[in-house]
C-alpha cells in the first residue's frame, strides 16, 4: 500500500531511493551467503530444479527427473502461512486491545528488525561484533523508535528476508506469490482493510512499512510522540506510506533470480521493479490525487515483464 500527497515531489523521490537501497543491499548481501556457508561447513537446501512446485513433496520434471521439494520451496504453503498470518493478525488486532498488543507487537518488531540488521552485517564482520550491532538496533528502535532509525532497521529487515529466502524459491515461485499478493492487495486497499490494519498498528508504534515525513524537520521525529500515522485525506497526511511488502517481496524476487541466474538479471529485476514504483506514483498522481493505492499490482507487472526478459 502506498499513500502521498502529489504535491511533493520530495516523498516520491524518498520513497524511491529507499526502494533503491534495499534492491542494492539484496545485491551486496547475497553475493556473500555463498560463500559464508561454505566458510562454515554449512549445508541447507538449495533452490528446486522444478520452476513452480505447487505442494511439497516429489515432483516429475519434464526430462522425467524425479526431486524432492520441501514445504518451504512450494508455492502452496508458502501462500497459506503468508494469508493465515494476514487472517490472525487482522483478527487479533480486532479483538483484543491495543495496550494489550503493544509491547508484544513492538518486542517482535525488534526481534525482527535485529534479525536483519544481523543478516546483513554478519558476512562482513566478525559474528560477536554483528550480533553487537544486531543488538543495538532492535533496542534503540524499541526505546526511541525515530522515523530515520524505523526506515533504515525496515530496509535492512526486508532486504534480509528477500536475500535468505530467495536462495529456496526459483523465481517463478517468487513471481507467482508477487502476482497473489497483488490481488491481495488490491481488495484490501479496495475494501480498507489494509487502511485500517496500518492504522491499528501506527497506534502502537509497529507499522511494518516505511514512514516517509513530508517535512525533513519530522525526520529525527520519535513516533511513540505522534498518535495518527496513517491519513486518508491527502489535506491532514504528514506521513508517506511504502508497505514493507512491496519493497520485501520486490527483493525476494531479486534474490531468488541472483541464486538462479546470477547478478545481471537481477539487477535487471531490480530495475524493473523500480519502474513499477515509479508507476505506482504516477498513477497516484495524475488520476488517484493522492488517494491510497495497492503499489504492488503495478510493481507485479513491471516485474512479470522483467522475469520474462531474463
Amino acid at each position: 500500500m502506498s499513500t502521498k500527497r502529489p504535491v511533493r515531489l520530495d516523498t516520491v523521490y524518498w520513497g524511491l531511493l529507499l526502494f533503491v537501497v534495499a534492491q542494492m543491499l539484496i545485491l551486496v548481501v547475497a553475493p556473500r551467503i555463498g560463500p559464508f556457508l561454505d566458510e562454515n561447513n554449512i549445508e541447507i537446501p538449495t533452490q528446486p530444479s522444478a520452476p513452480i512446485a505447487w505442494w511439497p513433496g516429489e515432483v516429475t520434471l519434464p526430462d522425467g527427473e524425479v526431486i524432492d521439494v520441501p514445504a518451504h520451496s512450494a508455492l502452496g504453503p508458502i501462500l497459506i502461512y503468508i494469508f493465515a498470518a494476514a487472517a490472525v493478525l487482522g483478527l487479533t488486532l480486532s479483538k483484543i486491545p491495543l495496550k494489550a498488543l503493544k509491547v508484544l507487537l513492538r518486542l517482535l518488531f525488534a526481534l525482527l528488525f535485529s534479525w536483519g540488521a544481523l543478516i546483513a552485517t554478519v558476512f562482513y564482520m566478525p559474528l560477536p561484533l554483528a550480533v553487537a550491532v544486531a543488538v543495538v538496533f532492535g533496542t534503540f528502535w524499541f526505546v526511541i523508535p525515530l522515523v530515520w532509525l524505523h526506515n533504515l532497521v525496515m530496509i535492512l529487515a526486508v532486504s534480509s528476508l528477500g536475500a535468505v529466502f530467495g536462495r529456496f524459491i526459483t523465481p517463478w515461485t517468487a513471481m507467482a506469490i508477487i502476482l497473489a499478493l497483488a490481488v491481495y492487495d488490491f481488495l484490501a486497499v479496495r475494501f480498507r482493510f489494509m487502511l485500517w490494519m496500518a492504522d491499528r498498528l501506527s497506534q502502537i508504534n509497529a507499522l511494518p512499512a516505511l514512514i516517509i515525513p513530508k517535512n525533513s524537520s519530522e525526520w529525527n521525529f520519535n513516533l511513540k510522540k505522534r498518535e495518527k500515522i496513517v491519513e486518508v485525506n491527502p489535506a491532514d497526511r504528514e506521513y508517506s506510506i511504502l508497505g514493507g511488502g512491496d519493497i520485501a517481496f520486490p527483493c525476494l524476487l531479486t534474490a531468488s533470480v541472483y541464486f538462479a541466474r546470477g547478478l545481471a538479471p537481477a539487477a535487471t529485476i531490480a530495475v524493473f521493479g523500480l519502474l513499477g514504483l515509479v508507476s505506482v506514483y504516477a498513477i497516484q498522481a495524475r488520476f488517484l490525487k493522492g488517494k491510497p493505492m495497492p503499489a504492488l499490482p503495478p510493481i507485479a507487472a513491471f516485474t512479470l515483464v522483467g522475469l520474462l526478459i531474463v
